[in-house]
C-alpha cells in the first residue's frame, strides 16, 4: 500500500509540475514524464527542502513543496534535453 501510495504522490507532483510549465491538456499530459518527474522530483526536492527546513524525513509541507519544485526542475530538464535531440536530428 506504501508503494502505491508513493507512485501516486510522484504522479500527482509530476502533473502538477507540467501543469505549472503549460504542459497539460486535453490528452497532452505525458505520464511517464509526470512518473518520472514526480518519483525524482519527490525524492530530491522533498529531501533536501525537508532536511533545509529542518523537518528532517518527516512528511511536512516543506516536503511537499519540494517534491513540486524538484518535479519542476526534472520536468524543465527532460524537456530541454528532448527538444535539443529533436532539433540535432533534423
Amino acid at each position: 500500500m506504501l508503494i502505491l501510495g508513493i507512485i501516486l504522490f510522484g504522479l500527482m507532483a509530476g502533473w502538477i509540475a507540467q501543469f505549472v510549465m503549460g504542459r497539460t491538456g486535453p490528452g497532452t499530459t505525458d505520464w511517464t514524464m509526470a512518473l518520472v518527474a514526480g518519483l525524482v522530483g519527490s525524492f530530491v526536492g522533498g529531501l533536501l527542502l525537508g532536511l533545509i527546513a529542518g523537518d528532517g524525513l518527516a512528511l511536512r509541507p516543506s516536503g511537499l513543496i519540494g517534491s513540486v519544485l524538484g518535479a519542476l526542475i526534472v520536468s524543465f530538464v527532460w524537456v530541454t534535453v528532448s527538444d535539443r535531440k529533436a532539433r540535432s536530428e533534423t
